[in-house]
Order: C-alpha cells, then structure tokens, then sequence
C-alpha cells in the first residue's frame, strides 16, 4: 500500500489535552479513527504523533490529504 485510504471526507472534531501525545492514523485503515489502531502494520505507511499545545477541540484530516497533516486544511472538498 503507497497510498492512503480516505476514511471519511470531512475532518474528525477531537478534544486534545494539553501535553498529551496522540498517534494520528495515516493510512485510514484504523478502526479507531482518527487515531491509531495499529492497522497500517504491513503498509508501509506509519503513524503521525501530534503532541497537543493546549486542551482545545482539533480537527484531525479524515481524508488523510491534508497539507497539514495531522489537521485538516480543506483538501477533502477538494477530492
């Protein structure tokens, strides 16, 4: 696999906490999305950490073609 799969298109709203690291799937196999599950294993595509700044709501990209990954920047209304 050298390509993701799009889980959805549209982002996942998520509340982070402040200093917390979380694993952002970047395959879209996981079962748990946005996050990891450890489905990529095999693909060739691995996770992306992203360590929360502050305790806010995020938008993880679910289309997993975003720029910015792990956030979304509008790219699925684009595909």
């Amino acid at each position: 696999m050298t390509h993701p799969v799009a889980a959805q298109k549209a982002p996942y709203p998520t509340e982070v906490e402040e200093g917390k690291s979380y694993a952002w799937c970047a395959c879209g196999l996981s079962q748990k999305q946005p996050l990891c599950d450890g489905s990529h294993k095999g693909t060739g595509i691995a996770p992306i950490r992203y360590t929360a700044t502050r305790s806010a709501k995020v938008y993880f990209c679910g289309c997993k073609e975003s720029v910015n990954r792990p956030l979304c920047d509008g790219t699925h209304a684009k595909i």
